[in-house]
């Protein structure tokens, strides 16, 4: 008995300690430059706007879901986009994806998608996921006036968080089983999902169990999720923000099941064999800010997105060539 007492405390430390980055890589500093101080104001005005001037935002509070939807549109039709809405009905209440796109003018049938959900969780929402629409926004005005190959759309996606969370109600879940059965040809879908949260402090990261031994130690990365079948899209992805940016980039291939791998609308893509990827600061695994009152804007590192952005600006603008 004691033999197996001392067994399951050993192993419950090596768990727990898994769960921490071992890799002790140097802390980040920002290059500060005017194009960057410009794109970060951009940023923080868009997540300000939709976490605090508007707040939370959901089905639950609908006149905000409306205000949100609307700021949104507006902003992605100002850029020159056609946008477009994906409907459907919750409890006789209109629910809404936002689509802005452009026709690619070699293979304007292959499609690539970059979304992030514009609901919040009963709070205000600033990192999650204010962050992720404000860098969707930047990124649709970055290449808006780009010539493309392919289709490009940024969907901004409602009904992301609880009680949609994983339903058949959630909006792109809805979405890419309406694309699936229109026969869509979505090359690889992009989805933005908690950008805005970044430290340079030792042990800030956490990791599922048994990942910490491979991942950096130190919260001041942006991560690329995929499954195995998504593996491709994730690596040409890597690389080609690497070209617009030295901000540190981390990424993983695994399976589903692995806690919050697929907490977000990469899921419903997965769901109908599309390709998808999530990028993310890594949420609960950083932040203790995660589906609280105490996710506002003053939480996050512009600067940061700034960088991320440029990146995916470069990563984007290949996957659309």
């Amino acid at each position: 008995m004691l033999h197996f007492a001392v067994f399951i405390l050993v192993a419950f430390i090596i768990v727990k300690l898994s769960a921490f980055g071992w890799r002790f890589s140097a802390g980040f500093s920002l290059v500060s430059s005017e194009q960057n101080k410009e794109l970060s104001e951009k940023l923080k005005f868009h997540v300000h706007t939709l976490a605090h001037e508007i707040g939370d935002r959901s089905m639950f509070k609908y006149e905000k879901l409306l205000a949100a939807e609307k700021y949104i549109a507006k902003d992605l039709a100002s850029f020159g986009y056609e946008v477009e809405f994906h409907e459907y009905t919750i409890s006789d209440k209109v629910a809404r994806n936002i689509i802005a796109y452009k026709q690619g003018t070699q293979k304007p049938d292959e499609i690539i998608i970059v979304g992030a959900h514009y609901d919040s969780c009963f709070n205000p929402g600033a990192n999650d996921n204010a962050s992720g629409i404000a860098v969707l926004l930047e990124l649709a005005r970055c290449i808006s006036d780009s010539q493309i190959s392919r289709t490009i759309k940024f969907i901004a996606f409602v009904n992301e968080e609880p009680p949609f969370f994983k339903t058949e109600k959630m909006g792109s879940r809805v979405y890419a089983r309406d694309a699936k059965a229109k026969g869509e040809n979505i090359k690889g879908v992009v989805i933005l999902e908690t950008i805005g949260y970044y430290s340079n402090k030792l042990y800030s990261q956490r990791y599922p169990p048994f990942f910490g031994p491979f991942y950096p130690n130190r919260g001041n990365f942006i991560c690329v999720a995929s499954d195995f079948h998504s593996r491709n899209l994730l690596k040409g992805l890597v690389s080609n923000f690497k070209k617009g940016t030295q901000f540190p980039i981390e990424s993983i291939t695994t399976f589903g099941f692995v806690p919050g791998v697929d907490f977000s609308d990469h899921w419903s893509f997965w769901q109908e064999g599309y390709p998808a990827v999530m990028i993310t600061d890594t949420s609960f695994y950083r932040s203790s800010n995660y589906h609280g009152r105490s996710d506002t804007y003053e939480k996050l590192n512009y600067g940061s997105m700034a960088e991320i952005t440029r990146g995916l600006c470069v990563a984007v603008g290949e996957l659309i060539q």
